[in-house]
């Protein structure tokens, strides 16, 4: 440890600068409060490109690799992502303006359900729920304006992400390096933590985004296979459930099959049962053979 900045002392002997620092890193977490997820999400990428960031240094200078990465995640990740995420709002806004101008037709649905030995009065329960059902879809709509109004704030957010994981890709091994030196820990306490936090960061990576991902596509190409509607809205909804505990894909195609059966399509809700089936069970085999 002989290598280590002295853990105490030079802001004892340099207090103006020491006050003058603090108020700086103040002012800075301040600015950077309003866009702490877009800096999360410059991290995160930074942190999956990082071994691609090392190979390319072979070959170029860091800069390069850098600029070279950033210009990947813009083409193969962030614009992919966005298309997909404008797509499934406009699907949701074409579903709640369906609903809200009665192009659902109920009765039909109840007529189907009736057919399978089930007594159901739908027509009843949307007449009755009518208002708090209308409420919420104006809620619902309400929101989607405010994330369409908020666009230029995502806009700025993305690009504070794509200047943090350019930041990182070119200087992120020196930053590593510094912290190792300046902070007042054991070697080996330190080399531990980083380890585990490497683990834990590579586990929550690949084995719940890349998962869900993965189980979303697999998903969507079935829905798309089968003729049903908004694909690509089902698809960001299964990858949102797949994310949380107890959910997963199961939250998706349930509810889809139970409405095919109810249109009187039982082939593909059978198919899709099994089908969904299959793709919840691949979770538990798909993330540890990732991790």
């Amino acid at each position: 440890m002989a290598d280590r900045l002295p853990s105490s002392g030079w802001y004892a002997k340099r207090p103006g600068l020491t006050v003058l620092a603090a108020v700086a890193a103040l002012l800075g977490l301040l600015i950077v409060l309003p866009y702490l997820q877009y800096v999360l999400l410059g991290v995160v990428l930074a942190y999956i490109l990082h071994p691609a960031q090392r190979w390319l240094e072979r070959y170029t200078g860091s800069l390069v690799a850098a600029l070279t990465l950033v210009a990947v995640a813009v083409l193969a990740i962030l614009l992919p992502l966005s298309y997909v995420l404008i797509v499934a709002f406009r699907e949701a806004l074409d579903v709640i303006t369906a609903i809200q101008n009665g192009q659902l037709d109920i009765e039909a649905i109840e007529t189907q359900i009736e057919a399978t030995g089930y007594s159901i009065d739908v027509v009843e329960f949307y007449q009755t729920y009518q208002e708090p059902i209308a409420t919420g879809l104006q809620g619902l709509a309400m929101s989607a304006l405010e994330i369409a109004g908020g666009i230029p704030g995502i806009l700025i957010g993305l690009t504070v992400s794509l200047f943090v994981l350019f930041a990182l890709l070119r200087d992120g091994g020196e930053f590593v390096e510094w912290m190792t030196r300046v902070l007042p820990v054991e070697d080996e306490l330190l080399s531990e933590l980083v380890t585990e936090l490497d683990q834990l960061m590579w586990a929550s990576v690949v084995g719940n985004v890349a998962v869900a991902g993965i189980q979303a596509v697999l998903l969507g190409v079935g829905l798309a296979l089968l003729g049903v509607p908004t694909v690509v809205l089902l698809s960001v909804v299964t990858f949102i459930f797949a994310l949380l505990p107890l959910i997963g894909a199961f939250g998706v195609w349930v509810p889809v099959s139970l409405y095919l059966l109810g249109t009187g399509q039982f082939v593909t809700a059978g198919i899709l049962v099994v089908y969904g089936s299959i793709v919840s069970a691949s979770d538990t085999y798909i993330r540890p053979a990732l991790i």
